[in-house]
């Protein structure tokens, strides 16, 4: 079932096959985790926080999408995959969708809107995603 509905995203050129190298697949891990922990500073402004929360919680998407021999370029793509790749819950997807739709705000229109309780939603779905990816790489590494 999950092949198949990724199967299809690759038909229609939504997504590309792609292998992935151990290297590249770590280098993502790597650079979630770093985000992630820098995210929790208190110390750091929350739309700083947000920005390196997000960009963890893509890494982390983005190196599942990878493990499963997946490539795509679009940041929106990788996110709604993730119950294919992941078999990340509903509710935690739509946490990231108005995430993204957030980003987007401030990357384009230089309009950020975040409150202290998305980014503790985000942190707890991208802390997540730091768990299940690292079981996938549990799995490349036997």
């Amino acid at each position: 079932m999950i092949s198949s509905k990724l199967e299809n995203l690759l038909k229609t050129g939504k997504l590309k096959a792609d292998q992935v190298s151990q290297a590249e697949f770590d280098g993502m891990v790597l650079s979630g985790d770093r985000r992630l922990a820098d995210a929790k500073h208190d110390s750091l402004s929350m739309a700083s926080r947000f920005d390196l929360a997000y960009n963890a919680s893509h890494a982390f998407a983005l190196a599942a999408m990878r493990w499963h021999g997946y490539r795509s370029n679009n940041r929106y793509l990788v996110f709604q995959c993730l119950p294919l790749t992941l078999g990340l819950e509903a509710k935690l997807w739509r946490v990231l969708e108005l995430c993204h739709r957030r980003r987007n705000l401030a990357e384009y229109e230089g309009y950020l809107d975040v409150e202290e309780r998305l980014l503790e939603d985000l942190l707890r779905v991208t802390e997540e995603l730091q768990k299940v990816v690292a079981k996938l790489g549990a799995v490349s590494n036997e």
